[in-house]
């Protein structure tokens, strides 16, 4: 689908650790998408969707709280502004997760499993048939979480093997992988559909 047809919507980037040059770089390649760094809560005022990039989870949490953002994102997301997690991203979204280590955004209904495919020695690329998007979508997975469960309002929209690797409730999107790393824009688009 398009854009062009719209004006310029603003998505930010959770600029804190993890993917963030990767993820600008893929929304600049869309048309009338202006991307933006974002560390302050208070630019999420002027944002029409976030992206909460792959990284090390527990320390953007930590980063999170330290930059005061745990609520206003929640509110972000309260707004039905669109969010999308990718890899950390996703465990970060969720409601549970096997490690309490990490202090959850809790912004949709699913336990998630951290590194559930394994180490960095297990990384792996492969192609999905994503639900609403496409088949043979490119996908890179690093470190991967996976969903191992999700309530009745998650909409799950990809598996590798029986393992839930992308999920959809209202207008948070998460998934495991990472689709910045590719030249497949149809994850990224599909999310700025929906802001």
């Amino acid at each position: 689908m398009s854009t062009s047809q719209h004006q310029t919507k603003k998505i930010g980037v959770l600029n804190l650790q993890g993917a963030v040059s990767e993820h600008l770089a893929a929304l600049n390649r869309i048309e009338n998408v202006d991307p933006i760094a974002i560390k302050d809560p208070k630019q999420l005022d002027d944002i029409d969707g976030l992206i909460i990039p792959g990284g090390e989870s527990t320390a953007i949490s930590r980063l999170i709280k330290q930059n005061g953002l745990i609520a206003p994102i929640k509110n972000f997301a309260k707004q039905g502004k669109a969010i999308l997690g990718t890899c950390a991203g996703l465990v970060l979204c969720g409601k549970q997760t096997t490690h309490n280590e990490v202090e959850l955004l809790d912004l949709l209904d699913i336990t998630v499993e951290r590194n559930g495919f394994g180490r960095q020695i297990n990384s792996f690329e492969t192609t999905l048939e994503i639900e609403a998007i496409g088949q043979a979508v490119p996908a890179v997975f690093i470190r991967a979480p996976y969903i191992a469960s999700a309530g009745e309002g998650v909409r799950q929209l990809a598996f590798v093997d029986d393992k839930c690797v992308m999920a959809q409730q209202g207008n948070i999107v998460v998934c495991s992988f990472h689709p910045e790393l590719t030249q497949d824009d149809q994850i990224i688009r599909y999310f700025i559909n929906l802001c």
